[in-house]
């Protein structure tokens, strides 16, 4: 990629909760590729509530990464919430998220830049899911004909964590919802402005450590939940 083909500026965003054992490399990954792709960049970590020593291995990278900012939730607000702070929080030109977990690595995000003017939005699909198998069945089937049937989204992959985003865009959103549901949220809003998006193939990797908590019964519900109030929205 040749200087003319960077973004003028990128922020860039990752949710983290109780991701100590992996915050630093996802960091070290992103300053890496960072400068590949932008003039001018920043990184930004919203700290979900975490209680293990994520905040403070953040703060330490600070120190020698100014490019890096720290974005504390005083308590644990779900993965939506994250999200949503990262979109309001985003300064440059163009913003991108994905996780801090490690399944997503950053050595693919030069050519999402370089096909940004085949869409609006440029978005991820795995090419194969490697998370536990009821997550899987969870996004791959429920969520999928859940959003079709609530919302008419027709995306392949539509809660994947690579997103390459004009910011101008998220600036005009309105999300209400604070959950796993939220993604979706963003995506049938976007489609609402009539913009539109390009889904490109990205390597998914099985989580080395950590624990996940995307599964779990109560994140579930309130993807749920927040799903039918998101339709009350929109049928109002």
């Amino acid at each position: 990629m040749t200087k003319t083909d960077k973004l003028n500026s990128l922020s860039i965003f990752f949710p983290a909760y109780n991701e100590a054992e992996n915050i630093e490399a996802t960091i070290k990954d992103a300053l890496r590729y960072a400068p590949a792709v932008a003039k001018k960049y920043e990184i930004i970590v919203v700290n979900d509530g975490s209680i293990d020593a994520t905040q403070s291995i953040v703060k330490n990278l600070i120190k020698k990464h100014p490019q890096v900012r720290l974005i504390n939730h005083p308590i644990n607000k779900g993965y939506g919430a994250a999200v949503k702070t990262g979109l309001k929080s985003s300064r440059y030109d163009w913003l991108f998220f994905t996780d801090s977990d490690r399944q997503f690595h950053f050595d693919e995000l030069p050519r999402f830049v370089s096909q940004r003017d085949k869409a609006n939005i440029i978005v991820g699909r795995r090419l194969k899911r490697r998370d536990p198998i009821l997550r899987i069945i969870i996004a791959q089937v429920l969520l999928k004909y859940w959003n079709l049937l609530l919302f008419g989204l027709s995306m392949k992959d539509v809660d994947c964590a690579y997103k390459l985003i004009p910011t101008r865009y998220v600036r005009r959103l309105h999300l209400i919802t604070e959950s796993a549901i939220t993604v979706t949220e963003m995506m049938v809003k976007l489609k609402q402005m009539g913009l539109t998006i390009y889904e490109t193939p990205v390597i998914h990797y099985p989580r080395k450590r950590g624990i996940q908590t995307g599964s779990h019964p109560s994140v579930i519900l309130r993807a749920f939940r927040e799903s039918f109030k998101l339709w009350e929205e929109f049928n109002h």
